[in-house]
């Protein structure tokens, strides 16, 4: 165990999980411990019943996230997503093409071969992805969700040549959630500016992994069921003090699985987005009730990416 430790130490990354989860010092570039982040908006109407639901409730929403894929989507969506995204001020995030789960493998449904997750299977599938990035951004997308580390680390190179462009934001999914330190510390180490981990890590875990990374912290307060259906609203201010600075997601726990989505489902879908943006109410009413000196980040953040 000796050796490990050393091992660890000199790669920065801490040895143990801190029995006393220790406070993060950690923040936004303006001074922020924490953003409230909607996952599962998918498309323009998702898009504004969020932001309906939000003014009604009052809820601050920094970030929307997509997840069935921008190659899901038409043009005109896409611009008309990216363009409510712009005039709000706000960071609209989509994910990046196709997956293991859409392609014709079998392994990927069977009990041990989940784990494949939504990994990119063969080249062509990654080639398939860039391009998807590709679209995205040359309608102004500036935020992309991945969940291949292949994937992760080609975009990253593309952004820092020039490829892509330079303001792009990476989002690891939650579906290749690093469980320790030096995992999550690789996915930064590849280029990722926000990295979504389990929902199902203790407080002392969390900060084991706080300790070894700069960038952002993604975590689901409730997760939907196909990731444990954890409901940990009571914890948000542990979350907020210990993995700072944190985005705040809140899936739908006894909500079905709607990727891909399309018109076919679209009523359901925004009936989800609405009931997300109330429990991120219940987010904030418990933030003010038990943790009222925790400060958010103001909204229309410099670092968001905001769509271009």
């Amino acid at each position: 165990m000796d050796v490990g430790a050393k091992a660890l130490a000199e790669l920065g990354i801490p040895a143990r999980d801190p029995a006393d989860s220790p406070s993060s010092d950690k923040r936004f570039p303006d001074g922020g411990e924490y953003r409230i982040e909607i996952p599962s908006t998918e498309g323009p109407r998702s898009l504004a019943a969020v932001i309906d639901e939000a003014l009604k409730r009052h809820v601050p929403v920094h970030r929307v996230s997509q997840g069935s894929g921008i190659m899901l989507m038409t043009d005109d969506e896409i611009r008309e997503m990216l363009l409510i995204g712009r005039n709000e001020r706000m960071e609209v995030n989509l994910f990046v093409g196709p997956r293991a789960t859409f392609d014709i493998g079998a392994q990927v449904f069977s009990p041990a071969g989940r784990t494949l997750g939504l990994s990119l299977r063969g080249a062509d599938q990654l080639r398939f992805a860039l391009a998807d990035v590709a679209r995205g951004c040359e309608f102004g997308l500036r935020s992309v969700l991945v969940s291949d580390i292949g994937s992760l680390q080609v975009i990253a190179k593309m952004r820092e040549t020039g490829e892509l462009p330079k303001n792009l934001i990476i989002k690891t999914s939650v579906m290749m959630a690093p469980c320790n330190p030096a995992s999550a510390k690789l996915l930064e180490d590849l280029g990722a500016d926000t990295i979504n981990i389990p929902s199902d890590l203790t407080l002392p875990q969390i900060a084991g992994i706080r300790a070894a990374l700069t960038k952002p912290i993604d975590f689901y307060v409730e997760a939907p069921d196909n990731i444990g259906a954890f409901i940990r609203y009571f914890e948000i201010p542990d979350l907020i003090r210990v993995a700072a600075p944190v985005y705040l997601k809140f899936g739908l726990r006894n909500s079905p699985d709607i990727y891909p989505c399309g018109t076919h489902i679209e009523n359901t879908a925004l009936a989800l987005s609405r009931e997300r943006v109330r429990r991120a109410q219940i987010a904030m009413e418990q933030i003010k009730r038990h943790a009222p000196g925790a400060v958010m980040s103001p909204l229309g953040a410099v670092d968001l990416g905001i769509p271009e």
